[in-house]
């Protein structure tokens, strides 16, 4: 935001401490008003034809606002996404473990990307690890839905999974 001198228009319309309108004024009227009442001049919008400025504490309308903005960061969530590598000719045991970690991640509040990597020939039968990646996503229904379907990228399968319980 520009304030008191660095404001470059001669004429501004000006609103009062009070948020009335006073019209259009020159930049020295303008600055002489704000400064009787040891306030300062802000440009709130410098687009308009002619911008438009008011009288304000600056110091305490900035600290309004960081106060404002670490609240908003304070309530936001920060969702990581946790990759789980499976491959088409997975045993039950490595199935199991991959799950349970796949599980936990979403309990915890974390996406999980799930890709299967084709290896050499593998990728003929690209059926059998859309097969796994689905069996994992039904596995972990009651605490995730699918946010994207498998599909292929190079030689690798992907599927993201989101949980359901948003704390």
């Amino acid at each position: 935001m520009i304030v008191n001198e660095g404001i470059r228009a001669s004429q501004v319309r000006l609103i009062d401490q009070n948020g009335e309108q006073i019209g259009i004024k020159s930049k020295h009227e303008a600055l002489d008003m704000a400064r009787n009442v040891n306030l300062d001049l802000v440009m709130v919008a410098p687009n308009a034809k002619p911008p438009v400025c008011r009288i304000m504490d600056y110091g305490k309308y900035r600290y309004e606002q960081q106060k404002k903005e670490k609240e908003a960061r304070k309530n936001q969530k920060v969702i990581n996404i946790k990759e789980i590598r499976l491959s088409p000719n997975i045993e039950e045991h490595d199935f199991n473990t991959k799950l349970r970690n796949a599980r936990k991640f979403l309990e915890k509040g974390d996406k999980v990307k799930a890709s299967i990597r084709f290896r050499g020939r593998a990728i003929t039968h690209s059926e059998l690890g859309r097969e796994v990646l689905l069996r994992l996503a039904k596995e972990c229904e009651e605490v995730s839905t699918i946010e994207a379907k498998p599909k292929m990228e190079g030689r690798s399968m992907f599927l993201v999974l989101a949980p359901t319980n948003e704390k």
